[in-house]
This record gives C-alpha cells, sequence and structure tokens, in this order.
C-alpha cells in the first residue's frame, strides 16, 4: 500500500525523520511531499527543502520525495494514494489534524487520514523552534538530520 506523509519540512527535524522511518516499515511505499503552506514564512525555498528530506532518507529504499503546490486531496488522486499519516505531538495538533482530515474526506471521501503519536524524545520538536534556536546560536545540531544542520549553518552564514 502507497502512503502519504505531508508537511512544509522547513526544515525536516529528527521527528518528522522518525515517523518516516516508523511508516517506511509499515506500508510497500512512502511518499513524502513537501507542500508550500501559505500561511508560513519559509527559510528554504521548496527545492531546498525537498533536497534536505531527500538527503535526510537515502538509508530508506521504499520512500520517494516529492513536492507540489495545491490541495493535498488533489495530489492524491493525481498519484493513486488513498491514506496520508499525519504525527501528533500534543493536544493542539490534534484539534488542527482533524480539521484538515476532514476537510480533505468532505472533497473525497475515499481519503483516510491515520494520526502517528510522536515518539517522546520528539514531542517537543517544531520546524519553528529549530529555527528560533538556530537564529539565536543555540544548539540544535542534535535535533535535526546532519545534512540538514550544514544546511542551516549555511543560510545563517556560519559555512
Amino acid at each position: 500500500m502507497k502512503v502519504l506523509y505531508t508537511g512544509s519540512f522547513d526544515p525536516i527535524t529528527l521527528g518528522h525523520l522518525d515517523i518516516i522511518n516508523r511508516i517506511s516499515g509499515k506500508f510497500d511505499e512512502v511518499v513524502v511531499t513537501v507542500f508550500n503552506n501559505t500561511e508560513k514564512k519559509y527559510w528554504f525555498d521548496i527545492q531546498e527543502r525537498c533536497n534536505m528530506v531527500k538527503g535526510a532518507t537515502t538509508h530508506l529504499h521504499n520512500v520517494t520525495v516529492d513536492y507540489t503546490e495545491g490541495l493535498v486531496v488533489e495530489y492524491c488522486e493525481k498519484n493513486n494514494i488513498n491514506l496520508i499519516v499525519r504525527g501528533l505531538r500534543a493536544v493542539s495538533d490534534y484539534e488542527y489534524e482533524l480539521a484538515i482530515s476532514s476537510i480533505n474526506k468532505h472533497l473525497n471521501h475515499k481519503l483516510e487520514t491515520i494520526f502517528l503519536v510522536a515518539s517522546p524524545e520528539y514531542s517537543f520538536l517544531s520546524s519553528s523552534m529549530i529555527k528560533d534556536v538556530a537564529e539565536h546560536g543555540g544548539a540544535f545540531e542534535d535535533l535535526v538530520p546532519i545534512n540538514v544542520g550544514q544546511e542551516i549553518h549555511k543560510k545563517l552564514g556560519r559555512i
């Protein structure tokens, strides 16, 4: 079965990678798709984010990385995907993800969403936190894949 894991991944964190690792062991094919959320301001453009995700998932042979603009529902229909996996860190994530899942189901009744609870060691982690810590000179390297840490340092002019 093919499954979609989607996000803005600005940047991808070890929390995201944990979810990808876990679902890659449960499904035949995992499509990680980088989307733009119009409400977010990005550090990295969509191609840079895609490249970081690809670099972080090279060890997973059933994972492909893609990107698109538009609705997740449209992407799923175009790519014959009927299952989306979303990670949950806290109750606030559930409320947001439930709303998104509901509108997706309304737009395509065949589309299902399953939620995977974040591993405890990553339950606090977000891309926004990584960027905030990095901007202020804090240590973030143990919270992102190695290739991503390097890209953040480049973005901040530290390499």
